[in-house]
């Protein structure tokens, strides 16, 4: 599917908006861990481009978990465990308690005190979409082709990036799908370095049929379930 858990973090925030923060978050969230504790079926993805759309690259690589690296990191900044840096994480009350809590468990080793504020969908288009008046939030993003956020300034990233304008631009444009999916990757590894945001995960659906049914769809179930090829063998 291409459903991502975008962790976004306010690239105009008053702490999120140095670098060094936003990739010591990005080492200290041990992805395995949340999937995991999802039953296992999730993929990691380390970049905003999920594995079925243009432009998809294996990115996972970039932050690795490395909690050495992570408290590096908020030690350049001033904060350690012994003094630890408040940041609220603002998220739609339909995903639950759990991921929250993980996130906060998370990052505390590395010095981060993570208030986890879990409101209604219609505050958090409010006050996170509309106004974007957050430190971190997240967020199901499940629409596909769905790149051109990150090449607007305006939306609630609040992510502007110049080269990532000009080379998602070239890609519209281009009429040569391969070369249009190479300024894609480009773009999108420009992005995961940047670290506006962290993937915890591309979400997936899981799928069960009897043995002798066949026909049955298998990929995007979340958005779309066709049953008009089922068949019995």
């Amino acid at each position: 599917g291409t459903d991502k858990f975008v962790l976004a973090m306010n690239m105009k925030g008053e702490r999120t908006k140095d670098k060094r923060v936003r990739k010591a978050i990005r080492y200290a969230i041990d992805h395995k861990q949340i999937i995991a504790s999802r039953g296992g079926t999730d993929l990691a993805l380390g970049g905003p481009i999920p594995s079925l759309d243009p432009g998809y690259e294996d990115l996972t690589k970039l932050y690795p978990h490395d909690l050495h690296r992570a408290k590096a990191l908020m030690k350049e900044v001033g904060f350690d465990e012994s003094h630890p840096m408040d940041l609220t994480l603002t998220y739609p009350n339909i995903y639950g308690t759990q991921i929250g809590d993980q996130l906060r468990s998370q990052l505390k080793p590395i010095g981060i005190n993570l208030k986890v504020n879990i409101v209604e969908f219609t505050t958090w288009l409010q006050d996170v979409y509309k106004n974007k008046q957050y430190d971190l939030s997240m967020v199901d993003h499940n629409e596909s082709h769905d790149f051109g956020q990150w090449a607007d300034p305006t939306y609630y990233y609040g992510y502007d990036n110049k080269q990532v304008q000009d080379l998602y631009a070239k890609a519209m444009l281009c009429a040569d799908p391969k070369e249009s999916n190479k300024l894609l990757a480009q773009a999108a590894r420009i992005i995961s370095e940047d670290a506006p945001a962290d993937w915890l995960f591309n979400y997936r659906v899981v799928t069960a049929k009897v043995k002798n049914l066949e026909g049955m769809p298998f990929d995007m179930n979340q958005e779309i379930l066709p049953l008009y090829n089922l068949r019995l063998s």
